[in-house]
């Protein structure tokens, strides 16, 4: 999971050496959390125009955890 959120990531990013994600353990309701890290001049590209990037990423990585099972929480950090 976390190797796909570091692709898509660094597919949108021109800074990508400071592309970093945090992975949380599973808090009592099973959702792991991912945090997102990029340099400042890439934010924009992140979440991009009213957050559509940021929420085509969050579905992209709900539908790959339901694959295996699990689920995802990412923030932008």
């Amino acid at each position: 999971m976390e190797e796909l959120l570091i692709a898509l990531v660094t597919g949108l990013v021109e800074d990508k050496t400071a592309v970093q994600v945090q992975k949380d353990e599973p808090n009592e309701e099973g959702v792991t959390v991912y945090h997102i890290h990029v340099a400042a001049d890439d934010m924009g590209r992140v979440i991009g125009k009213q957050g559509r990037i940021a929420k085509a990423i969050r579905t992209v990585m709900r539908a790959a955890a339901v694959r295996v099972g699990e689920k995802v929480q990412v923030d932008i950090d």
